[in-house]
């Protein structure tokens, strides 16, 4: 029988409708009336007219805009599976908050506003820039049992929401959301794997850079823990529960407050994309309201993106995390949406307009 927070949850997923077809056609037909070939931006072109369709307006707006990164401990460490220890997680987290990260530089240089959000962490990092949406001090050893109790997923996705519900209430027109979680591509392997049906020797990576040893350790690891742990494939928030974290939980809670409130939100690598693909397990609809940036290098990365009928733009091996894949797309949709708001049509300069012809 359901709990308060799983009745709650999809309560708030009924909630979510489709895009707006009308102010999608307004869009495209706003692209075919600017003076150049038609779908000359090709897969930038359809962003925009995704974002239209997302935000129920031609006008379509891409700031403001904020990096929201999910931090939170994972039990599995104990199980050697990373370069680094846990207290890694808490000391990047502090240094978002403090504005000193990687993604804070990056997200700088592109007009992105950068968040942390303390979802699952060991322990309170005693910053004021750090959001508290803490629902468990860390994950257990999925290697040994469930990661979390289902009432606690619950209650991270509901905090991913809720953070989204605050973002879109101030104003902010798109979101990309990444993760600080020593250990989370362990986690992201195995939900993967479920969902996937692959074998976890083909989504299992190297994460932030393992030794062949260490990888080898870490797909045994996955492989162990989907054999305790006997999840449901058909049940996202049983796979979630059993196999993830409370970031991973978080992301997929932004993803679908997104859908809730006709905010885009953008996927970064691959603990957030599988993300993606869980709350797209949740409510389908959720995923006319993704966008990827980029395909990372983890081994199941392409398969990931097909499972999410996703083609993201940039192909450059990118492995940074905190949200930094999908700040990079941020000025790529300044310069398109400049072209769409100050080209010049077809009208304007006296040129007969290009026409669409049926494919043969």
């Amino acid at each position: 029988m359901a709990g308060t927070y799983e009745k709650r949850l999809m309560e708030k997923i009924r909630e979510l409708r489709q895009v707006d077809a009308v102010a999608r056609e307004a869009c495209r037909q706003r692209w075919d009336r600017l003076a150049k070939p038609l779908d000359g931006l090709g897969k930038f072109e359809e962003m925009i007219i995704q974002l239209a369709g997302i935000q129920r307006t031609d006008q379509v707006r891409v700031s403001p805009r904020a990096a929201v990164v999910m931090c939170a401990s994972h039990g599995v460490t104990a199980e050697h599976v990373t370069q680094t220890d846990d207290s890694v997680t808490a000391m990047i987290a502090r240094a978002i908050a403090e504005g000193n990260s990687t993604v804070n530089v990056m997200a700088a240089a592109a007009s992105v506003d950068v968040l942390a959000v303390d979802i699952g962490m060991k322990e309170p990092v005693p910053v004021s820039g750090v959001l508290d949406k803490n629902v468990v001090r860390g994950s257990e050893n999925l290697a040994e049992g469930p990661a979390m109790s289902r009432e606690t997923a619950c209650r991270a996705i509901l905090r991913g929401m809720e953070s989204a519900e605050e973002l879109s209430a101030g104003g902010y027109r798109l979101l990309a959301v990444g993760e600080m979680g020593i250990g989370n591509t362990t986690p992201s392997s195995a939900v993967m794997s479920v969902l996937s049906g692959l074998a976890p020797e083909e989504v299992t990576g190297r994460g932030a850079g393992l030794p062949d040893e260490l990888l080898l350790h870490k797909i045994r690891t996955v492989r162990k823990a989907i054999a305790v742990n006997h999840p449901d494939r058909n049940d996202p928030l049983d796979v979630l529960s059993r196999l993830g974290g409370p970031d991973l939980a978080g992301m997929t809670g932004l993803y679908l407050g997104g859908a809730l409130t006709g905010t885009a939100v953008v996927a970064d690598g691959f603990p957030s994309a599988v993300s993606a693909l869980l709350a797209m397990k949740f409510c389908p609809v959720s995923r006319e309201y993704m966008i990827a940036s980029h395909i990372g290098r983890e081994p199941a990365s392409g398969k990931l993106m097909e499972m999410l009928s996703m083609e993201p733009v940039l192909h450059a091996g990118m492995a940074l995390g905190e949200a930094t894949g999908a700040v990079m797309l941020f000025p790529l949709l300044d310069v398109a949406l400049a072209l769409y708001e100050k080209g010049e049509t077809f009208q304007q300069i006296h040129l007969e307009p290009y026409r669409r012809y049926p494919a043969s």
